[in-house]
């Protein structure tokens, strides 16, 4: 009897495959577990027109898995501008290849000597790749205004490479120019396009994003390579349609990437941003995200002073900002933060010790802002300024803070780029 009990009280077991079915967007499909515990799919019926499944086939291979759910704002204004960027920029490098061809074979040289100027050439780029390295700090703080710059400078170099024809006996000097200036661009490029994809990551999807990337630039530097060939074999045939169609192809190009770059909401905290950050949240109470800021950010000129967040300077020459005895006075007064101000009659330096973090910066900026409205109004000295905005801050920078950190910025680090900082 009690048999009979334990075996009813047995579960049934499931023989065969586990299988289900799904419809969405008039597509039946079956999902299953194989026996090594992988999920297989098949398409079982689909009745969509021929261009929705086409639109789906292209969006599977050159956007991130769960588009557009799983990146950040921007990302379709990016991947249209960046697509323009590397099909203009692929068939300038057609026009410049076919000068720097021309030129070395309008040498009155031998072989051998044309062969070592373009090995000498060449050499030129990679003392430009290393040169550029160095920047590396400023890169990270300011990612889109080195981008730009990078795309700039690799203009310049391939438009001194069409130009090479006009000075054959020149052309060492000339071409090796050129490609000093694209090896920078190279170094400055790379080492940019991880901040950028960054920004757009939303699910910590980033290598998706920067295969889907990656396989975009391919597609359109493909297009671009043979919009390149029509034209060398057309209108480029002769140097004045090659001046003509260079300068608009590289027209196109800088103001596609200046447009990728308005687009990228970059999360990260550097001067710039954490300024425009404080001057809103004095303004209105609140705090603006990464997307709200895009298009307020100065690309070309980022270091200038925001006179609502304080005229903030950051990371000058300790020797100059300020002396032993102020820093003493400071720690004196608030021994456990890690920055330093000091009030001056047109801006206020702020020094940060070596493990300062974005919140650091943060509150420091914010009493540097409120000691700057303090000034205008009293006449009492920086110390009870200083003192004054301390004690404002403190009672508002708890939700301040949490609404930064809310609004998707990364508050673990600071970007100051060449910023220096101290240890005490």
């Amino acid at each position: 009897m009690q048999k009979e009990e334990s075996d009813k009280e047995k579960p049934p077991k499931f023989e065969g495959p586990i299988y289900w079915f799904e419809t969405s967007d008039s597509v039946t499909r079956r999902f299953q577990f194989e026996p090594d515990g992988q999920l297989s799919m098949k398409v079982l019926d689909d009745s969509r027109q021929a261009f929705q499944r086409v639109a789906e086939s292209f969006l599977n291979k050159f956007f991130p898995s769960g588009y557009p759910y799983s990146v950040n704002e921007g990302y379709l204004r990016y991947t249209q501008f960046r697509a323009l960027q590397h099909l203009s920029s692929a068939a300038l490098s057609v026009l410049s290849t076919q000068s720097l061809l021309f030129a070395a074979g309008l040498r009155p040289t031998p072989a051998q000597a044309t062969a070592v100027s373009w090995i000498l050439k060449d050499g030129m780029q990679h003392m430009g790749k290393l040169i550029c390295s160095n920047l590396g700090a400023r890169m990270d703080s300011e990612p889109k205004r080195w981008r730009i710059l990078a795309d700039v400078l690799y203009d310049m170099g391939t438009g001194l490479e069409v130009l090479s024809p006009l000075c054959p006996h020149l052309f060492l000097e000339v071409a090796g120019l050129g490609n000093f200036a694209k090896g920078m661009a190279v170094v400055a490029a790379r080492a940019t396009r991880l901040p950028i994809y960054s920004s757009f990551a939303k699910e910590g999807n980033l290598s998706d994003l920067f295969a889907k990337g990656e396989a975009i630039s391919t597609l359109f530097n493909v297009v671009g390579l043979g919009v390149g060939i029509q034209l060398a074999s057309t209108i480029c045939s002769s140097m004045p349609g090659k001046l003509v169609a260079g300068s608009l192809l590289s027209g196109i190009h800088v103001y596609s990437v200046i447009e990728e770059m308005r687009a990228a909401p970059v999360n990260t905290l550097n001067p710039q941003r954490t300024a425009m950050i404080v001057a809103d949240f004095l303004k209105t109470g609140k705090v603006s995200n990464p997307a709200d800021l895009r298009y307020r950010e100065d690309l070309l000129f980022p270091g200038r002073l925001v006179e609502e967040a304080g005229n903030v300077k950051i990371g000058g020459p300790f020797h100059k900002v300020m002396k032993p005895s102020q820093l003493k006075q400071w720690k004196e007064m608030f021994p456990e933060e890690k920055f330093v101000l000091n009030l001056g009659d047109t801006w206020i330096d702020m020094l940060l010790e070596h493990n300062a973090t974005g919140e650091d910066v943060l509150k420091g900026w914010l009493i540097a802002a409120y000691a700057a409205e303090l000034k205008k109004s009293s006449h009492e000295s920086n110390v009870c300024v200083l003192q004054d905005a301390y004690e404002k801050v403190d009672k508002v920078f708890i939700p301040f803070f949490s609404e930064v950190q809310a609004k998707g910025w990364h508050t673990d680090r600071f970007l100051d780029g060449a910023g220096g900082r101290f240890a005490y």
